[in-house]
């Protein structure tokens, strides 16, 4: 990334200009992606995750016993996702958490606190109408890249 400085006047003042390229990371031992999509993308310090619902990587199936084990899974696979792009998931700088059902918001956020520790990242929680495969939720991330 580099910075520049222009003077007031011009098109720009403190602008970043950052570079293109792009890495593509795709992670064995998590769950198959179900689309035309990357697990994850590296790009200008970022790695972008790629949401990741409750599959086990070893069945194929959907996780079950609720929205606990649920969210757990999914962070589980995010975490596979981010050691195969070099990180780990205390890299975090933002999750998104879908859910199909807002009433589960304590059981995920006492299933998701013990993955972060004392400096969680940013976060969001999105109610939605239905998920991939019957899933109750989903989280995607945005890590920065490691030092």
């Amino acid at each position: 990334m580099e910075r520049s400085l222009k003077k007031a006047g011009s098109t720009c003042v403190g602008c970043v200009s950052m570079s293109h390229h792009r890495e593509t990371v795709t992670a064995v031992g998590a769950p198959k992606a179900a689309g035309p999509y990357s697990h994850a993308v590296k790009s200008g310090g970022l790695i972008f995750l790629s949401g990741q619902t409750p599959i086990d990587p070893d069945t194929g199936g959907l996780v079950e016993g609720g929205i606990g084990p649920q969210t757990k899974r999914c962070l589980d696979n995010l975490a596979i996702v981010a050691a195969a792009a070099g990180a780990s998931l205390t890299d975090a700088v933002r999750c998104g958490i879908y859910v199909t059902d807002m009433a589960t918001f304590k059981d995920v956020n006492e299933a998701y606190g013990g993955y972060f520790g004392d400096a969680p990242p940013a976060r969001s929680t999105i109610g939605v109408a239905a998920l991939p495969l019957g899933a109750q939720v989903e989280i995607d991330a945005i890590l920065a890249v490691p030092d």
